[in-house]
């Protein structure tokens, strides 16, 4: 069962998902930043508000689709 720890194929996957992950997550952070300061002043508060809401939906699914019953 733990045979998969010491491929060396294992290793390397891990580590291009993890270096692919770190890449993606900093181009998605430059991104909104300059969709932000796009933004009308006014507006984003509302946006905030709603982004807020649909991740503590998420979260609160993905709480309640982990439950083991």
């Amino acid at each position: 069962m733990f045979e998969i720890f010491t491929s060396p194929d294992a290793w390397v996957a891990v580590l291009t998902l993890t270096f692919l992950e770190i890449i993606l997550g900093i181009d998605n952070i430059v991104f909104i930043s300059i969709t932000a300061n796009k933004l009308p002043k006014d507006h984003i508060g509302l946006i905030f508000s709603y982004s807020n809401r649909i991740y503590a939906y998420y979260e609160s699914y993905s709480l309640i689709g982990n439950r083991s019953i």
